[in-house]
């Protein structure tokens, strides 16, 4: 309204799905350019950071560590906080096995407790102590150019194109049998018309349409889409908060689908249970740690005592890697990422087969993010358990699933290997979130597509195909197919299906959406 000379963005697309991420860092892209707006980004995201902007400064407990144009910094930096920064988030290629994220040790000092010297000492790989604690640290030039900074006395001596120190690598958890299978589930919601004020007539919102598939144990199957698109919904209805209009799921073999939580047995409850999005809203405030663990105990039946409990409640904090005085601490007293590891202990207390992860990592630091990643697959390995991982996040699905099922108004219209998901041919909805997905690699080429328009309503959803109104593929098929029948599953490779109109011939031209430039 006032057209600024300056605009602060404090993490504007955090919340958002990756497309309309995209559609809203273009949007202020070409309100910059057309006001001659200057725009201050504030951000934890690097891979928004690099399409986003000019120049970057690194931030790390009050301070700047590193200044400098993007292109220089993310090529050639000169701090290792900004290195073990690029360490912990996950680049194209990276397997959780053989190369897995190195999360940075130890924790973010609170002001009152900054260390002498570089506030990053302590955390630091190459902390020379006598030299780094001695004196406060001021902004060097980098090799004599004012436009790169950095504030680290050794920046012209560690050798920075030093591959990783090799971490140990992971062995990958033998993929065993069917623990869930659900076979065309459908979730309808009878609403009225009119939302404001009720009565009159009655519409149908069809927010799970024909889902199929099946997850094993020790595996990670990702679901991926847009907000409004059903994830939660089948979360909800697996879980028993909801329960299915048509369809079945079978958990080990028994039918769950029309039990509500309330009437699910000790052990059903304890088998499928879920870690949330939010770790700050998950805890009761005014119950200690060690309290709210022992208190899902009791609920599944675990020890005939509360000493039996306390001790069980304490081994699940060792799991979780949490000191065990943390039992007695209150959740204000607690970071977001050792909320989130109180609420694995949580999900894991009744030996949980499947545990449902809703976004378990959006709302935390990058650093955070591979701690928690890192540790769901160690206790996944440990405890074979299935892990159904919802995510908008490609990059963390690429990561750590073994399987993806993309998700588009209801319907599967994609599901297969990470490896067949991720490469052509790809389902056209596919094929656009892949575009959008910002990645911190300036070696990353993407093909740029633009998703137009917005998801459409459950409550009335266009005939045909499901995403017919926003596909750039659609002049490819004739006779207007696509406004008239819903796709079938076509199985394109061993394992891989899509739900698509498009001709094989259509399918054979796609070419990869991200490629990696060579050196």
């Amino acid at each position: 309204m006032s057209k600024p000379s300056l605009l602060i963005l404090d993490e504007p697309t955090t919340a958002l799905d990756v497309t309309v991420e995209a559609a809203i860092v273009e949007l202020v892209k070409d309100l910059g350019k057309k006001y001659g707006t200057s725009m201050l980004f504030i951000s934890h995201n690097l891979g928004l950071v690099l399409e986003t902007c000019d120049r970057i400064c690194v931030m790390y407990s009050g301070e700047a560590v590193e200044r400098g144009d993007i292109k220089t910094v993310f090529e050639e930096m000169r701090h290792p906080y900004t290195q073990a920064l690029f360490r912990s988030i996950p680049v194209p290629g990276a397997d959780k096995n053989a190369r897995p994220l190195k999360a940075i040790p130890g924790n973010f000092p609170l002001p009152h407790e900054r260390p002498q010297g570089c506030n990053f000492g302590p955390r630091c790989d190459y902390f020379v102590k006598g030299r780094c604690d001695a004196a406060e640290v001021p902004m060097f030039d980098v090799d004599g150019q004012k436009l790169h900074e950095s504030r680290c006395f050794r920046h012209g001596e560690i050798d920075w194109k030093a591959p990783m120190e090799a971490m140990a690598t992971k062995e990958k958890g033998k993929i065993g049998e069917v623990v869930l299978k659900i076979d065309n589930l459908k979730k309808y919601y009878e609403v009225a018309a009119n939302a404001l004020f009720g009565g009159g007539a009655k519409k149908v919102v069809k927010a799970n349409e024909t889902l199929s598939f099946e997850a094993r144990e020790s595996e990670t199957l990702a679901i991926v889409g847009e907000s409004g698109c059903g994830k939660s919904t089948f979360a909800k209805v697996l879980m028993g908060l909801e329960t299915a209009t048509d369809g079945k799921i079978l958990l080990d073999g028994r039918e769950i689908q029309n039990s509500p939580i309330e009437s699910r047995d000790t052990k059903t409850v304890a088998d499928v249970q879920m870690v949330f999005q939010n770790p700050f809203d998950t805890l009761n405030p005014s119950m200690t740690v060690g309290r709210q663990i022992m208190r899902a105990l009791e609920i599944f039946g675990y020890g005939a005592t509360d000493e039996e409990r306390r001790n069980r409640s304490l081994e699940l904090l060792d799991l979780v890697k949490l000191p065990r005085a943390f039992a007695d601490r209150m959740p204000r007293q607690l970071s977001g990422g050792q909320k989130q590891r109180v609420g694995i202990a949580r999900a894991f207390a009744g030996g949980a087969r499947i545990v449902v992860a809703d976004e378990p990592v959006s709302a935390l630091d990058v650093s955070v993010q591979a701690a928690v990643t890192d540790l769901l697959m160690e206790i996944q390995r440990k405890e074979k358990t299935t892990l159904l991982f919802i995510s908008h996040d490609l990059s963390i699905v690429r990561y750590l699933s073994d399987r993806v099922m993309v998700m588009y108004l209801g319907h599967v219209v994609e599901l297969g290997t990470t490896d067949q998901v991720f490469s052509p041919p790809y389902h056209p909805y596919t094929e656009a979130l892949l575009s959008a997905v910002p990645i911190a690699d300036t070696k990353v080429q993407k093909k740029h597509i633009v998703l137009e328009g917005d998801i459409p309503s459950a409550m009335n959803p266009p005939p045909g195909c499901p995403f017919q109104t926003r596909c750039r593929w659609k002049s490819s098929v004739e006779g207007g197919l696509c406004e008239r029948e819903v796709p079938p599953v076509r199985h394109v490779a061993d394992g891989h299906q899509i739900k698509c109109h498009l001709p094989d011939d259509a399918l054979r031209e796609m070419e990869p959406v991200i490629k990696i430039a060579a050196e």
